[in-house]
Formats: C-alpha cells, structure tokens, sequence
C-alpha cells in the first residue's frame, strides 16, 4: 500500500485520550481521529485509467489527492481496471445521459466503499470488489454511484462538505486543541457527507434502471446490500473511525426496507435479456485480488501486529482482537474488560521519556509511579493513572528515532491485567530478516469445488482470517443452507 507519511502524531489531551481507551475497549472504534499511526512515504501506484477523460480542474485534482491519501492509494491491476473499464462503457451506453464522462479509480483499501465526485470520477475500493460475487453485482455498485451524478446528488453533497469546512475554519479558530479540531471535522464530515434517504432511494432506482438496460441482472443491486449487511455483522463493534475503515454502509446505509426497494426496482426492469451476472469473468479478473490490510503499512496476524516497513512486532495475550487502524492499532479483550492503544508519538530529543508521560498529555498520571525501564534493550518508561472507571498503564518506547506509546486500560487493576500488560509490551521487537521478506498481504484465490468438498471443508482452507466460515459464506454470497457443487469456483483467502 502507498504509504502515507513519516511516523508522527501530535500530544493529545487526556481527556479525549482516556475516552478513546474506554470506547475502544468497548466498541473496538468509534471515537473519531485521536492519534496517528502512520509510516514512511513512497510513490503512490497507478491509478485506473478512465473510460473517457473527467473534466479536471485543480479542486477536483486536489480532492483526488485527497481521497487517494486517505485510502491507501490507487490499486493497480490491469485484469480488473479492464473489466471495470468495459463495464462502465456499458452503463454510460444505458444511462439517461450516454454524453457524460466517468473516471474510475480503484482504492488500495480493504474497506468496503464506493462515492463519486460531480465531475464523474467514481471511487471503487478492493475490499468492496474482493465482497462483489460477480459482475452484475459492481455494475449495481457503479450504477447507483454514477445515479447520484446523473441526480446531481454528489454536487448537493460537495455543497455541503463546503459548509463542513467553514465549520471546521470556525473551530479552529476558537481553539489550538488540534485534537478538538481533528474530532470536529470528522463529525461535520461525516454528517455533511450522507446523502439522505430520499437520494439513496432515488440513486438506487435510476441505477437498477442503467444496469438493466445495459442487460446486466438487476437483482445484483439487492444482492449486494445483502452481502453488504453480512459483512458489517461480521464486523460488529469493529469499525473504527478511520477512512480506511468507513465501509459504503457508512454513507449508504443498507436497511431491510431499501434491500426490499431494490428488489421491487429489479422486478420492475427484469426481463429475459437482462440477467448477466458475468460471475466467471468477474472471478478470473479478481483472483490473485490483494484481500484485507497490505503489510507495508503494517498488518495484524492473528493476535500479532507486524509492521515490516518500520522493522517492529509485538503480541497481545490470548482473549485479545487485535485492528489496524490508519490512527493506531487497538485491541480489545473479550468483554470489554482490557483494552491497548499502540501509536507513535512526536517527542523531543531534549525530553526524556519519564519527562513525557508526565508532560500533561494525559490526565491523573500518577508522577510517584513513573520508572525508567529497558524493554528487550529499548529505552522505555511507564507510568500509571487512574480514571472514573478505568485504569491505565503507560509505556512509552524509543524505537530508533520514533517513540511509540502503548496505552492500556483495565476497568479493574489486578494480577492477571498487569500481567497482560507487561506481556504485551515485553513482546515488542525488532522483526528479522526472514520476517520481514515473508511478509506478504492476504489475497483472494479462485478454487474449484471436488466432488466431495463442501462449504465446511472448503472454509478450512481461508488463511489469515477470524471466522473463517462465516467469511467463506460472506465472501461467496452464501447462506447457512447453501451447497456447493462440484466444479463451482469460489473464493477463498490465502496467506
């Protein structure tokens, strides 16, 4: 994945911060941008060629920038950037408006989204590909997105994020918290940037209409608000505010009522020429398809964080569910009861680290408790402090030139949370040679069903993934009673 940029983050208040381990601990997200992970900066990768050329101007190349900064990127394939290419020439044929330009680009994010621009550039991410089962299914997904710019819907919308900016202008300029600032502009983007119900329910009409009459299945639509809906269960208390992370349900919410919709829509236009779901074709193009997080950004495995870019490891204790989020990697214990934040922090070369944890970034330290300790030869300090409900351990880590922040929450202090505590932070590590070449992203593989093999054997063989059978099902559009027949491809994730 393009990286973004070098290891840094600001002080943050402690308040805000104490809130964020709490609401991690209980929800794994949720609480806005309150710190950074981030690495080093590399050359970004080749965006999808469009279709036809999008009226450009500097605003829309700055928010293309903007948009690519914060999904990792675009992903470069050309497998996938020709089928997306033929498919929308397809849809631009069937619209109300064959006279208008679109460009697509594929997002390096495991998130599953799609927005548009009024200009016509349309966003796809691999993570919304990797969960579409064929193409039918992201023909609904770019007819909707190019249905809010028939619909002038994404113009409304850029109006509005306009208004997000003056607002976050005003709360800047009556505090220097850049925390507060951060949150604010979160919160007024995500409110600006919805559309409203009655847009989604429009968009969603006008793009089965395209869909059809571009002789594609138009009960993908529906199919694919399903997928969605199980992927988010799969997710649950899992979904951080992160750009990363927003998934297209953030701004397109999927109820029943609009799967029902789509489905009414699709009986509408269905006709005995518009059934292609093009499923072989879309799985030939996606296999080998980048699944999940990409290393060079750092990844979780299981109940381990690597991150080889930067050279480092650690592990969390047994009971722990570790994510990787564009502002730190968090990880919450079953029940709620423990929680980590680990993220990099700006500290000056004249401070010491005891000096830090005591600099007022964090309230109710208590200064009595701060030591200076050496952590698998790093040099480190740690403190305590004490909340309303939670209570914390503090590491902070010098790691070359960076210093990187643990920050554990437990509702309740004993034996066995210090424990957990100082087993993870004794974990940290320099990753070796070895560990670093064989660190590599997951992908999605096509396989072929034997005679004999069903959805149970066939999930044995997902690599890399929590709830491999409710991922297997999720990914192949199938329901707890669904089989599957000899020869049928499928998709599964491997290491």
């Amino acid at each position: 994945m393009p990286q973004r940029t070098s290891p840094s983050a600001r002080n943050r208040s402690g308040r805000m911060l104490a809130a964020a381990m709490v609401c991690a601990a209980l929800t794994l997200g949720g609480c806005g941008d309150l710190g950074r992970f981030q690495t080093a900066s590399s050359p970004g990768l080749t965006p999808l060629k469009p279709n036809r050329p999008a009226a450009q101007t500097p605003a829309t190349e700055r928010e293309h920038e903007r948009i690519l900064s914060s999904y990792g990127g675009a992903y470069d394939d050309p497998r996938l950037e020709a089928l997306i290419s033929k498919t929308v020439d397809r849809l631009v044929a069937a619209s109300e408006r064959p006279d208008l330009t679109y460009k697509v680009t594929i997002l390096n994010s495991g998130a599953v989204n799609a927005f548009a621009l009024p200009t016509g550039q349309l966003y796809v991410t691999r993570g919304l590909i990797a969960l579409a089962s064929d193409t039918s299914e992201l023909s609904s997904v770019l007819a909707h997105e190019m249905a809010h710019v028939l619909a002038r819907h994404a113009a409304i919308r850029e109006d509005q994020a306009k208004q997000a900016t003056v607002v976050t202008r005003v709360v800047a300029d009556m505090g220097n918290d850049p925390d507060m600032n951060a949150l604010a502009l979160a919160k007024s983007k995500l409110t600006m940037a919805s559309f409203s119900r009655a847009q989604e329910f429009e968009a969603d009409g006008i793009g089965v209409g395209i869909a059809s009459r571009a002789k594609f299945d138009p009960f993908g639509a529906a199919r694919f608000l399903t997928a969605m809906e199980r992927n988010a269960a799969l997710k649950a208390g899992r979904a951080p505010s992160d750009p990363r992370s927003l998934d297209f349900l953030s701004s397109h919410p999927a109820t029943p009522e609009r799967v029902q919709n789509a489905q009414a829509n699709a009986r509408q236009y269905s006709s005995p020429e518009s059934v292609e779901r093009d499923r072989d074709s879309y799985l030939s193009a996606i296999d080998n398809l980048v699944y999940g997080e990409d290393p060079s950004e750092g990844f979780v495995r299981g109940r381990r964080f690597l991150h080889p870019k930067l050279g480092f490891t650690f592990q969390v204790p047994e009971g722990y569910v570790l994510e990787n989020t564009a502002q730190a990697v968090v990880g919450v214990r079953d029940g709620g009861s423990q929680a980590v934040r680990f993220d990099v922090v700006r500290v000056p070369a004249e401070q010491t680290l005891g000096d830090y944890l005591n600099s007022g970034w964090m309230e109710n330290v208590d200064r009595a408790s701060t030591q200076d300790v050496s952590i698998n030869g790093f040099p480190s300090a740690t403190a305590t402090a004490s909340g309303d409900q939670w209570q914390f351990r503090i590491y902070a880590l010098r790691f070359g030139s960076d210093v990187y922040r643990f920050i554990f929450a437990a509702k309740t202090k004993t034996a066995e949370t210090d424990r957990n505590f100082r087993d993870t932070v004794n974990s940290f590590r320099r990753l070796t040679l070895a560990e670093i070449q064989a660190a590599r992203p997951l992908r999605i593989k096509i396989a072929t069903v034997q005679p004999g093999e069903t959805v149970e054997t066939m999930a044995t063989r997902m690599q890399g993934v929590d709830r491999p059978l409710d991922r297997f099902r999720v990914l192949n559009g199938l329901d707890a009673r669904s089989t599957l027949k000899p020869r049928e491809r499928v998709k599964i994730v491997v290491d």
